[in-house]
């Protein structure tokens, strides 16, 4: 049993959650993720060739984004969080959000009811509101965008695990969109190079395609492809450099780390960037300051 459609990859990415969350050493901590990722999520990460080892990179991304949505909502006043492509993600529920801020969860109508009727007896943090809305429909998602952009001042656009699944230009559409918002300040994504695109392609292809859910976007350029966006790419956290401190590693790692560090110095630099991926927080150009 793998993956069936896109929805599927929030069961997968929430069991990843659970896991970690059941580690007496624990990054974070997630009581909901097993509940929302159910039996189907379990089969699905165990029948993923390196489905398991691929863990490390899901905990590192959500540690990261954790500690710097909590910072930017403590220290930059956010006070709208736009969390797109919102997937089985939990965090109005888990973090310590102050009950001003208003999360705006979108998905798939079918994915929030779900979330919606496993979490009926919780209560969120913060005000939460979810939207059901296919990013797809520009005409949809532009109204959405203009709706939001008036609820607040100080506006965080959280996009976890969306971009990899869009083409450049859809990924330019939408950063125009969002840019278009002046009360829309940071965006928070995640990335990676062209050279993990070819490796997830090449391990998990079959069962991604099979889902719609084939990974696209991994431009070139890295993320100056957000600059004539409108975006400028502020803290950058690189995956491979945080498992390292948080002690989450990739399978192999050792290795990886001895040929790396026996490596020159040119090549290691050029190695690096080959292999890039991890989280970045990208500023409004004109509220980069």
């Amino acid at each position: 049993m793998t993956l069936e459609n896109i929805s599927d990859t929030a069961r997968w990415v929430a069991m990843y959650r659970a896991w970690e969350s059941e580690r007496p050493d624990a990054l974070f901590r997630d009581p909901y993720a097993r509940r929302l990722a159910g039996p189907r999520g379990e089969e699905i990460v165990r029948a993923l060739p390196g489905g398991r080892g691929m863990g490390w990179a899901m905990v590192v991304r959500t540690v990261a984004f954790d500690e710097i949505i909590l910072r930017l909502v403590r220290e930059d006043r956010v006070d709208v969080v736009l969390c797109l492509a919102a997937g089985l993600d939990t965090r109005p529920y888990r973090l310590p959000l102050p009950p001003t801020l208003h999360w705006i969860e979108v998905d798939l109508p079918a994915l929030l009811e779900y979330k919606a009727r496993e979490l009926r007896d919780e209560r969120p943090a913060c005000r939460l509101t979810r939207e059901a809305v296919d990013l797809s429909d520009e005409p949809a998602r532009r109204a959405l965008f203009a709706r939001v952009g008036g609820m607040g001042q100080r506006v965080l656009v959280v996009a976890e695990g969306l971009l990899l699944y869009l083409r450049p230009e859809q990924v330019a559409s939408l950063a125009r969109d969002l840019r278009a918002q002046p009360s829309f300040r940071w965006l928070l994504i995640d990335f990676a190079s062209p050279r993990i695109l070819e490796f997830l392609r090449k391990r998990l292809g079959k069962h991604l395609d099979a889902a719609q859910a084939t990974p696209h976007f991994a431009p070139a350029e890295g993320l100056a492809f957000f600059k004539p966006l409108g975006w400028e790419a502020g803290e950058v956290r690189e995956a491979l450099e945080w498992s390292e401190r948080l002690k989450r590693w990739m399978p192999g790692w050792w290795l990886w780390r001895w040929f790396y560090r026996l490596t020159p110095a040119k090549r290691r630099e050029q190695m690096r960037k080959e292999y890039m991926s991890g989280t970045a927080l990208l500023y409004a150009s004109d509220a980069s300051s």
